[in-house]
């Protein structure tokens, strides 16, 4: 599905009503992007210029590159999440240049631009992990404080859900999936409790969930500052969107697209995430047409961390291509 503006016009995007408690959810999530001032300095968005954001979400880094691209630049803005990304097109009104809106998971990067046209582009960026409107919103299932379905799906169109892995793999597969996905240390207590707790009722809500966690923990680590579920619903989230194999393949691809001069800026916020960057960029830098623009990670300045406390875990790479 493809939605397009031009210049501020309405393209061909229907009607469609919002989530329940959407809209407020919606505003408050609407806060500066995290490391927006290091995204705009490393892929300079300039008029002419195509530049994909392949994570758009709510179009917080899309709107400022997009105003850097007018009026003869293009912006194609992914993401699978189509509560999301009708946020980001409602934001992007009257950005003044042609951006196109495509509700697609990132790793069929080549088959969006096929359908968009575009040969190659100048510049891709990925922002990745969950944004604070899915965070906030209790009924998408993504939070470990608020009481809501265990959903955690970003399209949620597809068929699998974390209600359905957690009451229907077996003790050893949920282990596994928190283990890998979460480097959880205690996976397989927790495995344990879950199937333990799902014998006699399904397990339906992420409170439900969050407690069964705590309860399988040894005492000494129930009370911690960060919540203890943390990494159970992380693994979850990533099984479930099959996260981790979608940005091995988008990086791979972004690379096969991207212009001589043109530039990859990723933002990660775990470190499984970032594995696959650093690999990904360690690969092309071996073949001599690409080089990292900065040898380590670059991380938000303590002044962005004080202001959102939610940038602190994230890690910036951006490599170029050189030849």
């Amino acid at each position: 599905m493809i939605w397009s503006r031009h210049g501020g016009n309405a393209g061909l995007l229907e009607a469609q009503a919002r989530p329940e408690g959407g809209d407020e959810v919606m505003k408050d999530s609407l806060h500066k992007p995290v490391m927006e001032e290091e995204v705009l300095r490393f892929i300079q968005p300039k008029a002419g210029m195509i530049v994909v954001d392949a994570t758009v979400g709510l179009g917080g880094h899309a709107l400022s590159i997009a105003q850097g691209l007018a009026p003869s630049g293009r912006l194609i803005a992914i993401d699978k999440d189509e509560e999301s990304l009708l946020a980001a097109k409602e934001r992007l009104e009257g950005a003044g240049v042609r951006c196109d809106f495509v509700r697609e998971d990132f790793r069929h990067l080549d088959r969006v631009l096929d359908r968009c046209g575009i040969e190659a582009a100048d510049a891709f960026v990925f922002d990745l992990g969950i944004s604070s409107y899915q965070l906030d919103n209790p009924v998408r299932g993504f939070s470990i404080r608020a009481e809501g379905p265990l959903d955690m799906r970003m399209d949620r169109s597809s068929f699998i859900s974390a209600y359905d892995l957690l009451n229907n793999l077996t003790e050893e597969e949920i282990a596994s999936i928190l283990w890998k996905f979460g480097q959880e240390r205690f996976s397989r207590r927790i495995a344990n409790g879950i199937v333990r707790a799902r014998q006699g009722t399904s397990i339906s809500s992420t409170k439900e969930l969050a407690d069964i966690v705590v309860k399988a923990l040894p005492y000494k680590f129930r009370f911690q500052r960060i919540h203890p579920a943390t990494r159970t619903f992380q693994a979850l989230r990533i099984a479930v969107n099959r996260e981790l194999d979608s940005l091995d393949e988008a990086l791979k691809k972004a690379a096969l697209y991207l212009n001589k001069g043109g530039r990859i800026c990723v933002i990660s916020f775990h470190s499984l995430e970032d594995k696959i960057v650093k690999e990904n960029f360690r690969e092309l830098s071996r073949t001599e047409r690409f080089r990292p623009v900065f040898k380590k990670i670059m991380r938000p300045t303590p002044e962005e961390i004080c202001r959102n406390p939610r940038s602190r875990s994230a890690k910036m790479r951006v490599i170029e291509r050189v030849k």
